[in-house]
């Protein structure tokens, strides 16, 4: 089987996806002259967040994922990001291909969290790949082959990459789920009081919430 090699070359917004997604530009390479007639690609994608520094704002910011910074050393692990997939095409040394990467702007999700704590810089990111290899072996005609678990490569996103996909997709907005009985609960409160928008609805909690109490 031929020996594969894995590198990002830069990552993009997909403007036009029915959901935010990133293009991550793939270089891939296979030693020898073992033509390569598809790879089944998978991806799992984790954010090393011991892999850069923090401002004051952003350690307050990232409380709720790391604790206080004085236990960084202890909880700032690596930690899941997503997993996506894609086939790349024939080629015999050397391919590049796009690999989506779906993304949410859900903030029950840690890794959304994480981006939208950050003011600026790089997100530290090792990707894993795993997936299947169909390739011509001299005499054997087609063969199938599994990527071995060590294929593996490093990434720096930059954190305005994922800023300006998430501001295209959902300007001046942020994406909040509630629980059912949650939601039932704002929404009564809404339309008890006629209040025309859920920004309202939320405004007017918020400023009976900060009323002093006598």
């Amino acid at each position: 089987m031929p020996e594969l090699s894995f590198q990002v070359e830069k990552a993009e917004p997909i403007p036009h996806a029915a959901t935010p997604q990133l293009a991550f530009r793939l270089d891939v390479r296979a030693m020898g002259p073992t033509p390569v007639h598809s790879i089944v690609l998978r991806c799992q994608i984790r954010i090393e967040p011991a892999r850069r520094r923090y401002g004051p704002g952003e350690q307050e910011r990232l409380h709720d994922l790391f604790d206080e910074p004085g236990r960084w050393g202890q909880t700032l692990q690596p930690m899941l990001w997503t997993h996506a997939g894609v086939v790349v095409p024939a080629f015999t040394t050397r391919t590049a291909v796009d690999l989506p990467v779906p993304c949410t702007y859900d903030f029950n999700v840690a890794a959304t969290k994480y981006f939208a704590a950050l003011e600026d810089g790089e997100v530290p990111l090792r990707l894993l790949f795993s997936g299947t290899v169909f390739y011509e072996a001299p005499g054997c005609g087609l063969q199938v082959g599994q990527i071995p678990w060590d294929k593996e490569t490093a990434f720096r996103l930059p954190v305005r990459v994922w800023k300006e996909m998430m501001d295209h997709y959902y300007p001046n907005s942020a994406w909040l789920c509630l629980r059912k009985d949650v939601f039932d609960q704002l929404y009564q409160y809404k339309r008890d009081r006629g209040l025309p928008t859920w920004e309202q609805a939320l405004e007017s909690l918020l400023a009976a919430a900060e009323q002093p109490r006598t």
